[in-house]
């Protein structure tokens, strides 16, 4: 068995315990927990975001003209601000950003754009060029020369499934589906027969994941607790666990999410309403949180999508497009809008052009708020200037 495979089948939580003999357990005793203050929050819109029904243009009469059937009018949307404005189920975005804690970086995407989703994913993920492919995702290389020693709690993917934006050489992450549920070995549960394979190294890193990280999510779990109400939604309930965690004092970098939904080829109008209130109610609940506890200062949320959608409607929803908007919450940003409207008079075959590649966003996260040098993972895009 490889390394790869055996990290597939030890390393992650997605169902609440994993069992390993006792004799492994006394290799995960020692802490090596990475502390900071500042930690990013990640989430994933999964589908392709339709950027321009979220963040209009509703000021551009080309955007009424490409859009007959589901434009939105400029009557119903919310925070106007220099031509653009939110879609009116984000009105607590605009709120955040009225308040000095919300960015919104336009028109982000990348070169030579793949209208993949799962190809597209990957590419963010990784932070690698459209024509590239690699193993480990662009968090877990940071992870990997950040972390001194194997920590497993230092990124939390709160999913049902691993993300590869995490993935590095060593287990320095875990996923969760439910950290409630988190717990070790009792003398009592039935030992698990494990090969014999002689990376015992590798082996010794896993029960450190799986000792440590469960403990130490425990713990955090322990010493905090919800503070406000928060909606009875997916999304809402992992960002509850995130900011209890953050609150606990896990001390880890990355926590990461998602929210899935977001392919409106039909009845976009409802379904996109739908998804961008459960995403609006939640991050707001989760921003209050923050706020409220004094933690926002050390917490950046970033919200993307691996792709817009095309300029026109398809009549009753859109297709797979490249460009879209970006939005950064907390973490001391400068509460502002970044970048030129989408020009839509100026398409390419249909879509938007790229202005800011996300891998400067990345760039400037890395830096500015984890005191990393983002070189130093491959990544060559210099870091979005007034982002910070």
């Amino acid at each position: 068995m490889n390394r790869r495979n055996f990290l597939s089948i030890t390393g992650t939580f997605t169902g609440g315990m994993l069992l390993l003999p006792d004799f492994l357990h006394a290799y995960g005793a020692q802490s090596n927990l990475v502390v900071g203050a500042q930690c990013v929050v990640f989430v994933q819109l999964n589908g392709g975001n339709d950027g321009l029904n979220t963040f209009i243009p509703y000021d551009n009469p080309l955007y009424y003209d490409y859009r007959t059937k589901i434009a939105l009018s400029k009557d119903v949307v919310v925070g106007k601000n220099k031509g653009m404005a939110f879609h009116p189920a984000l009105k607590d975005f605009a709120q955040m950003q009225q308040n000095g804690d919300l960015t919104v970086i336009q028109n982000v995407g990348y070169p030579e754009p793949i209208r993949s989703h799962f190809r597209s994913q990957e590419i963010w993920q990784t932070a690698t060029d459209s024509n590239k492919y690699v193993n480990e995702g662009w968090l877990g290389r940071y992870l990997d020369l950040q972390c001194k020693e194997h920590d497993p709690t230092a990124g939390i993917n709160l999913d049902a499934i691993d993300n590869l934006a995490l993935k590095g050489i060593e287990p320095n992450s875990i996923t969760v589906k439910d950290p409630n549920r988190f717990k070790v070995k009792s003398d009592k549960e039935e030992n698990v027969i494990l090969s014999d394979n002689p990376q015992l190294d590798f082996v010794c890193k896993i029960a450190n994941s799986v000792t440590e990280g469960s403990d130490e999510i425990q713990k955090a779990l322990a010493k905090s607790k919800t503070e406000i109400s928060y909606p009875k939604t997916g999304l809402a309930k992992n960002l509850e666990w995130i900011a209890r965690l953050i609150k606990g004092n896990l001390n880890s970098k990355i926590y990461y999410t998602s929210l899935n939904g977001f392919d409106t080829h039909d009845n976009q109008l409802a379904i996109h309403e739908r998804k961008l209130t459960e995403l609006n109610d939640a991050l707001f609940r989760f921003y209050q949180d923050l706020k409220q506890s004094e933690m926002l200062q050390n917490v950046t949320v970033v919200v993307f999508s691996e792709f817009g959608r095309r300029v026109k409607d398809n009549g009753n929803g859109t297709d797979h497009g490249t460009a879209a908007p970006m939005f950064i919450i907390g973490g001391n940003n400068k509460a502002t809008v970044l970048g030129d409207n989408p020009d839509l008079s100026n398409l390419d075959n249909g879509d938007l052009k790229y202005k800011i590649d996300f891998r400067s966003v990345y760039a400037s996260l890395l830096q500015q708020k984890m005191g990393f040098d983002y070189s130093k993972i491959g990544i060559k895009n210099e870091p979005v200037v007034g982002l910070f």
